[in-house]
């Protein structure tokens, strides 16, 4: 039987009595989906999971989006593998708020991460409910960013010049994950900041300072103060889930209404997860 427990955090949610090793019954998918969509973050704890099942489950929630410049493992087109070695130096992948794929003009619904090798220690991945963050965005705030629209790009991290470009640390101890910085990281997408939910019609922001460059009319300068001062207040701690991975455990959020950062604390042990995504509604 389905049994869902609210993290009694700002959002997210376990879900128990299902192997979603199985084929799943349409009733059952329809469950999970309303789940989701209430709680932005579900886990899955104690699956063990194939390939062929990671995308089973994700076929079930609407297919697979596209995913630019990180290479999938080895006979797969959809699995994304998110490693760092034991002994590696570079920066912790993705540890700043974002959103997946928001520079695209149909930013996926989901991501689906699960959990394969995992440290003992550190490896949180951190959730911001961005619904809550514009409901409890102080007025003057808010009017500043209702109707704005932001220009969003991934030229910061997968550009040559990028964060993950030519200058990321390579070899003996450099990125273990199969990222291919491009030219095509240099387009731009924009999407309104403040928009309904695409299922629920629910008010909330949709990205932020990273994947987002700008504003439409605001100068540069602007934009960046606005951006700083909004990534500072997407993040507050009062907007947070707090997931702690173990083996065998599958992550599903709603990247178009939460944000998501990865932490580190794991020096000194591998850590290896599989990821597909959702692609929109």
């Amino acid at each position: 039987m389905l049994t869902i427990t609210p993290s009694g955090q700002a959002c997210g949610a376990s879900v128990t009595g299902i192997d979603l090793a199985q084929p799943l019954a349409a009733e059952t998918v329809a469950a999970i989906r309303a789940a989701w969509l209430e709680h932005h973050v579900l886990v899955f704890p104690d699956q063990a999971l194939s390939d062929d099942d990671l995308e089973a489950f994700t076929s079930a929630f609407g297919g697979f989006g596209e995913d630019p410049f990180i290479a999938p493992i080895p006979g797969r087109a959809h699995v994304i593998a998110v490693t760092r070695t034991a002994d590696e130096t570079a920066p912790i992948f993705a540890e700043t708020w974002h959103s997946d794929w928001s520079f695209q003009a149909r930013p996926p619904a989901g991501t689906c991460l699960y959990g394969i090798e995992i440290p003992p220690i550190g490896g949180d991945t951190l959730f911001a409910n961005q619904h809550l963050a514009w409901e409890r965005m102080p007025a003057p705030l808010r009017a500043r960013v209702e109707g704005l629209t932001a220009i969003h790009s991934a030229q910061r991290a997968y550009a040559p010049a990028g964060f993950y470009g030519e200058g990321d640390p390579k070899g003996p101890g450099g990125r273990s994950m199969d990222i291919r910085p491009s030219e095509t990281a240099l387009a731009t997408q924009a999407h309104p900041f403040v928009r309904p939910h695409p299922e629920t019609g629910r008010l909330g922001l949709f990205g932020c300072l990273g994947y987002i460059i700008g504003f439409e009319g605001l100068d540069e300068a602007e934009a960046m103060a606005l951006l700083l001062e909004l990534y500072h207040w997407q993040g507050r701690e009062e907007f947070h889930y707090r997931h702690r991975w173990q083996q065998g455990m599958l992550v599903m959020w709603d990247n178009r209404s939460v944000l998501h950062a990865a932490t580190g604390g794991y020096q000194g042990h591998a850590r290896r997860l599989h990821r597909t995504t959702i692609a929109a509604a």
